[in-house]
């Protein structure tokens, strides 16, 4: 009898902790009229700076041999499969590198001194960040822009003990990086807007099961003004 009663009473008490939780921090600036795009980076550093991954293609010239030169794509393991010398580990490395690795091993056994020339032809999605009270934190490839409740739900939706009103998103602006809040309850039923969440960005859900990094971060954050910058 006792043990039932304790039982409910941890319930109830559960669920009281879960309700203050559920709340909009007054501190921060919901809903910001700025919110608007991130940075670009220079097409000529997002090439040096790129590193290729599962699913992206290249276009792969070996000077004067049409039979090794064509486009491929990296599996779903990393590797790229090149006729003479077969699967090449391609993830982590820059075109440049790439291309070096495969003038080496065709020079080691096939041809003298080969001209390898790699260049990207398309990438799979970039990825967007979600952390904090989700059902899966991680990265969650995103093919040019989405929406952040089609990004939670990425992220298999809110965990348990979740703060659905303090969500807040990350993201690059004018070299500076800001910060802006958001209440996925008004998204959901229509009175706020869904936001556009964009690659590079990171979302995180407030609540029982964020970090201990991450909580003093949200802490820190001067969200008193728009999307502000700290």
């Amino acid at each position: 009898m006792h043990f039932g009663l304790r039982l409910i009473g941890l319930a109830a008490c559960a669920a009281l902790l879960a309700g203050c939780a559920a709340k909009r921090d007054a501190n921060l600036t919901y809903n910001p009229g700025n919110f608007t795009a991130p940075d670009e980076l220079p097409v000529s550093d997002t090439l040096a700076t790129y590193r290729l991954g599962p699913g992206d293609v290249v276009n792969v010239t070996v000077f004067n041999v049409d039979s090794l030169s064509g486009d491929r794509q990296v599996d779903a393991a990393g590797n790229l499969t090149m006729p003479l010398i077969g699967a090449v580990p391609a993830v982590g490395k820059s075109t440049q590198e790439f291309g070096a690795d495969l003038a080496a091993r065709l020079g080691a056994r096939y041809l003298q001194q080969p001209q390898v020339t790699v260049s990207l032809k398309s990438a799979v999605a970039r990825t967007v960040t979600v952390d904090g009270s989700v059902g899966t934190p991680g990265l969650y490839p995103v093919p040019d822009k989405t929406t952040l409740l089609k990004t939670i739900a990425m992220a298999r939706g809110t965990s348990q003990g979740a703060n659905p009103k303090k969500v807040v998103v990350f993201r690059q602006i004018n070299g500076q990086r800001n910060a802006a809040a958001f209440d996925l309850t008004t998204i959901r039923d229509g009175k706020d807007p869904d936001p556009i969440i964009y690659p590079n960005d990171i979302v995180v859900v407030d609540g029982r099961d964020i970090s201990p990094a991450w909580v003093t971060l949200l802490q820190s954050v001067p969200l008193i003004a728009l999307f502000s910058r700290f």
